[in-house]
């Protein structure tokens, strides 16, 4: 499938007062992994509204697996790993040096018509068609 990954390191507004990442600040760090993969696919939010969808996250499951801490560095990757029904982004974060995985995650969306907000039960082209063609 397809991937991208991110490297970043956690700063002093990442953290709680015991200079771990705070578990709010995740879902920022997945979402710039999950941005720079649609962004490879050529289908980020701007793509998506000239195509007529709206995608909401409808499921975010995270695994703790080991804390990340300030000033760490964290390579973060997400991976297409359902796209014909649904969009389901698995991610790993894991220490950009050693690469032990720190938190596993997944998020999936669903694509909505714009103009009315219907549920469609099969991903539209404008999205599979891109993802077939990195294939």
């Amino acid at each position: 499938m397809i991937s991208a990954e991110i490297t970043l390191t956690t700063q002093f507004g990442d953290v709680d007062p015991m200079r771990v990442v705070w578990h709010g600040t995740y879902i920022r760090y997945l979402e710039q992994a999950r941005s720079e993969l649609m962004d490879k696919i050529g289908y980020n939010y701007p793509e998506m509204n000239a195509s007529g969808y709206v995608w909401p996250i409808v499921d975010l499951r995270l695994k703790y697996v080991k804390p990340i801490r300030l000033l760490q560095k964290v390579a973060v990757t997400a991976e297409v790993v359902e796209y014909e029904n649904r969009l389901k982004i698995a991610y790993l974060c894991r220490d950009a040096g050693t690469r032990e995985v720190l938190t596993k995650a997944t998020s999936v969306q669903v694509a909505l018509k714009a103009e009315n907000l219907e549920l469609c039960f099969e991903c539209p082209a404008a999205l599979t068609d891109k993802i077939r063609a990195l294939m």
